[in-house]
């Protein structure tokens, strides 16, 4: 009986954080980018200023990882950018040694409006929320996301290992 109990628990759990998550995600702030869009160019951004090896240039590999997308999906991504004059697509050499983005002036300016409507309203909800709780509920999701993406991993080995099947 104990054990039914535990796994509605974990359903009821399971589901209220799905949900949390759909509607935390569907939350629109004031935004002159898409989401994907800022986080790309912030990224590029954040790397042209403290990696001074690269020179500036955020390579397609490096932004697909921090971005958890796939080469593919980093390319349209970036594809839509360059297409917007946000970005500017290069490659090494003959392309052999990777593709690479920078920021474009026009890019620039859209992150910085963007960062304006991003502090004004953070600012007011930090204030509202309070710092330390912030600072504590962003540890907390930081912990949450490695023990979820640890379990989506092994499940996925399990799966390769046929034990799902």
């Amino acid at each position: 009986m104990e054990e039914k109990r535990q796994e509605a628990d974990t359903l009821k759990l399971g589901n209220e954080l799905t949900i949390r998550r759909y509607l935390f995600n569907k939350m629109q702030v004031n935004q002159v980018l898409s989401v994907p869009d800022y986080i790309a160019l912030h990224i590029i951004k954040e790397t042209e200023s403290k990696e001074d090896i690269y020179a500036g240039k955020t390579y397609l590999k490096d932004l697909a990882e921090k971005m958890k997308l796939s080469i593919r999906q980093t390319s349209k991504l970036v594809g839509k950018l360059k297409d917007s004059g946000l970005v500017v697509w290069s490659h090494d050499g003959n392309g052999s040694e990777g593709t690479y983005v920078t920021i474009t002036e026009a890019g620039e300016k859209l992150l910085e409006q963007q960062q304006v409507l991003f502090k004004d309203y953070y600012g007011r909800v930090i204030k509202k929320f309070g710092k330390e709780n912030l600072i504590q509920l962003l540890n907390m999701m930081k912990q949450l996301e490695t023990v979820m993406s640890s379990e989506l991993e092994e499940m996925e080995e399990q799966e390769d290992d046929g034990e799902f099947e």
